[in-house]
């Protein structure tokens, strides 16, 4: 097994040490990498799941059968019944296999995991059918991200979890000179894991934000319970099962990674954070939860929360092709991204493009333009803004007004041709003055744009920065063409913790960061403590213990 996969992960630990493009698994879902009739059994495995339980876990005999999950394209119940544990259940199974588990190799452990994602990569069609119908993502984003996307970012933990577990050797014969004589040891060392791990889902991406905490913790030895979101419950629990079933070809115990599903009455999350047992948690959501995770004590907590991010506007070369590239990344998911850009800051006296300066009112035409081009094309518009995966989100953009502010654009229904009852809903546009710094200093989850005039780029930094600072960003968009304002950004912003993308126009937008190249979230502001996939991801997931005797 582990000749099988060494290639694999020394191509990975590579590509973590040069930051260039790596993807050990291709995005793009065609017939020739994938196989003719990919796409069409995948659409029917998933279909075939709908209304039954679902028997893949190994878990044992569950104690109720329980899910809540709802396609947004429908708005219908998806009707998926999963196993229901106990918290206490979870516990006793994950501590049992804690010890076969922590004493494999972390080379084996590497290995049996990148099985694991080759089971997963037969089922990326499944898992797309699954990402459409619980979250609300179009077809090639739920592809790719909870495909080809989530497998590179779980290698990625892999590969980091490998190399840093065999950065040093595990014996050495230790020799001091004293002269006439020396002092020789024997020493040894083990890297030991810290013990149960707990991996908090999301709703919106439930395998790309979830599988990097998944999977380090796993190569590093401790047993995994993975807590997805109630109403993004199947495409975790597909790869889930693919890590069982390499786990029990293998001889090894199946709770070693454990699917935790809330009943309705009984939601299990808290219990299961709270438990002495577990010592290390991975959480994606909400900052108010984040900020309970982050409190307890204990623990070893690794979060990414809400974040207000923004995009800075100074200059550029071709406006048209700026406000393009900016309505695709407010509209992609409908906004529904931790990466999506919010806040627009905008100079009073407009946008210089070339030697010319563009007034502001005409940078906000343009862009409301550009999104509502984007919004009304029946070819693009399905494919870019998926389905609201949220209720809730949906009714906050019909409810959003501002004290003070301008309505720039309305929100409007996308029209879906294939889902006709698809929860829909494109981007709304308000201006707010930047001396009102409480209206946008917030994250407005999902299709919202706010237009912030400024008195110039300097308040615009200031206030993104401020705003990085104090409340969290995940993401930045610059437009310059001055190498010192950039400079400048770049300065400020690194000091708020926060990745800028500087003049994206094309087919690279602020929303996107690649495996093996982009760090995601820095864990120097608010938005998260952590960040994958950087070495501190892993290494505080197992202690180096040393061991020493006269030789």
């Amino acid at each position: 097994m582990i000749n099988k996969h060494q290639a694999t992960l020394d191509a990975a630990v590579q590509a973590l040490h040069g930051r260039t493009f790596f993807a050990a698994f291709p995005e793009n879902p065609s017939p020739e990498i994938y196989g003719a009739d990919a796409d069409a059994q995948g659409r029917e495995k998933f279909a075939a799941l709908r209304g039954q339980q679902f028997t893949e876990l190994q878990q044992g005999e569950p104690e109720g059968w329980v899910g809540q999950e709802e396609s947004p394209y429908e708005q219908q119940s998806l009707g998926i019944k999963y196993p229901f544990y106990s918290p206490s259940t979870l516990i006793k199974n994950a501590q049992g296999a804690f010890t076969e588990w922590r004493k494999l190799k972390p080379a084996l452990r590497a290995a049996l995991l990148t099985e694991a994602l080759e089971g997963m990569k037969s089922r990326f069609f499944e898992i797309a059918y699954a990402t459409m119908h619980t979250t609300g993502q179009a077809y090639m984003m739920s592809f790719q991200a909870s495909g080809p996307h989530a497998a590179d970012r779980a290698l990625e933990a892999i590969a980091a979890g490998y190399e840093e577990q065999t950065r040093f050797p595990e014996d050495t014969r230790w020799e001091k000179p004293m002269g006439k004589y020396s002092l020789t040891l024997n020493k040894t060392w083990r890297a030991v894991p810290k013990g149960l791990a707990l991996v908090i889902g999301c709703s919106t991406f439930p395998t790309w934000n979830t599988v990097p905490g998944m999977f380090a913790s796993l190569v590093t030895g401790n047993p995994t319970i993975i807590k997805p979101h109630p109403k993004a419950v199947l495409p975790i629990a597909i790869v889930v099962a693919e890590v069982q079933k390499v786990l029990v070809e293998h001889g090894l115990s199946p709770f070693i990674c454990q699917l935790a599903v809330d009943a309705d009455d009984h939601l299990i999350t808290k219990e299961l954070a709270e438990d002495p047992a577990v010592k290390l948690i991975d959480y994606t959501g909400g900052s108010q939860f984040g900020e309970y995770v982050e409190s307890l004590k204990g623990k070893t907590v690794f979060t990414e929360k809400t974040g207000v991010n923004s995009i800075i506007l100074d200059s550029c070369t071709d406006l048209d092709k700026v406000a393009q590239n900016l309505a695709f990344s407010v509209s992609l998911y409908s906004g529904q991204m931790c990466t999506a850009p919010q806040n627009f800051f905008i100079p009073a006296a407009g946008v210089r493009v070339g030697d010319t300066v563009v007034p502001y009112e005409e940078v906000v035409q343009k862009l409301s333009a550009a999104i509502t081009g984007l919004a009304t094309n029946p070819k693009a518009a399905p494919h870019v803004f998926g389905a609201i995966q949220n209720p809730a989100t949906h009714e906050r953009v019909k409810q959003l007004a501002f004290d003070g502010g301008r309505s720039v654009l309305a929100h409007g229904a996308v029209e879906n041709p294939t889902f006709k009852n698809a929860r829909t809903c494109s981007p709304s546009i308000h201006e707010v003055d930047s001396s009102r710094v409480e209206q946008f200093s917030q994250e407005l989850f999902g299709p919202i744009m706010l237009i912030i005039k400024t008195k110039d780029t300097q308040e615009s930094l200031r206030l993104a920065a401020q705003l990085a600072r104090e409340h969290g960003a995940i993401s930045c968009g610059a437009y310059t063409t001055d190498e010192a304002i950039k400079e400048q950004i770049m300065d400020e912003m690194s000091l708020a913790g926060t990745p800028v993308s500087f003049n994206l126009t094309g087919g690279i937008y602020v929303n996107q960061n690649a495996g093996f190249s982009d760090f995601h979230v820095t864990g120097g502001n608010p938005a998260g403590n952590a960040s994958f996939t950087n070495p501190e991801f892993v290494i505080k997931r197992f202690t180096w213990v040393g061991f020493r005797e006269p030789a």
